[in-house]
């Protein structure tokens, strides 16, 4: 059965599928990346995990993998298929595409993270059939994707889509990019948590916490809650203006909260839009399976690239 490795490589975990060219996951895996033991045991995980991928699939579906798809995270070049740089990771100038190639002797593709769960969730998620669309996963940071006509816009530098950086609060709380106000601080799921945290004096609170609390009527956890849908709606409005898209997608771990969370923010950004137009405002679809089934789409465009806008 013909068919293609897909790779998601998170901070401390991998997720990877063997992905039909009907979209069909014939086959799930999970590993850790290794980070503790430093930036080349991570490339060695990533190799040798994407290897042991072409041997099941070779032994088990009949033939090997035609391609290769790899979401990770930071900042990433897909042109040159280069990781340039990743915090968690530990890593600079990680020519992944030319090392996975060499190993598997396959095209391989390279994406960043956000961007290729974008791609699905454009393509066969919450998003498919918008012309244009904005995907922003909510959880520990905030990042976006910006879909148009099929694909995915990466930018000059590989750094389209970093909504989480758009200051939403001059000289408020200090980013660790630089700057400080960043919507990131006051909107993502681990920024609600610690707020949360702080409110109820309990150490151990997170985001989730807090959305059990606002749907049970707390009034400090209404307020936490209200602080970061008015940042998030400031975001989302900056975001809106330039670029247009039909469809927003809100995911990662705040999205899970639902109508606690969907409600308020789609008043919010209604109230703060004058002349544009408001997009529809919907969750994710696809879950955290949404960057195995991206890399997969990656896979599938290098055999065959007439089918980029169609997927």
């Amino acid at each position: 059965m013909r068919h293609v490795i897909a790779l998601d490589v998170g901070g401390t975990g991998m997720k990877a599928a063997l992905v039909g060219a009907d979209g069909t996951l014939l086959h799930q895996a999970r590993r850790p990346t290794g980070r503790e033991r430093g930036p080349g045991a991570v490339v060695e995980a990533i190799t040798g995990f994407a290897a042991d991928l072409y041997a099941w699939g070779t032994e088990h579906l009949g033939e090997p993998a035609a391609a290769a798809g790899v979401a990770v995270p930071g900042v990433v070049d897909e042109a040159r298929g280069v990781a340039v740089y990743s915090a968690n990771l530990g890593w600079r100038d990680q020519p992944l595409r030319e090392q996975l190639t060499e190993r598997l002797g396959m095209p391989v593709a390279l994406g960043h993270d956000v961007r290729t769960g974008g791609l699905a969730e454009g393509r066969i998620g919450a998003g498919r059939g918008a012309a244009r669309f904005l995907f922003v996963p909510l959880g520990t940071g905030i990042a976006g994707a910006i879909g148009i006509d099929g694909r995915v816009e990466a930018g000059a530098h590989g750094v389209a889509g970093e909504i989480g950086h758009i200051v939403v609060r001059p000289g408020g709380h200090a980013c660790p990019c630089g700057q400080r106000g960043c919507l990131e601080r006051y909107a993502s799921a681990a920024a609600v948590g610690r707020a949360w945290a702080a409110a109820c004096g309990d150490a151990e609170a997170d985001a989730a916490d807090c959305a059990k609390a606002v749907a049970s009527g707390d009034p400090r956890a209404r307020t936490v809650w209200q602080e970061a849908v008015d940042a998030l709606a400031d975001g989302l409005v900056t975001a809106l203006t330039l670029l247009d898209p039909d469809t927003l997608i809100v995911g990662g771990g705040l999205a899970e909260a639902g109508d606690v969370l969907f409600e308020p923010l789609r008043r919010a950004v209604g109230r703060r839009l004058t002349f544009q137009t408001l997009p529809s405002i919907v969750p994710a679809a696809l879950g955290d399976a949404a960057g195995c089934l991206g890399a997969g789409l990656l896979a599938w465009d290098l055999l065959d690239p007439s089918t980029t806008s169609r997927r």
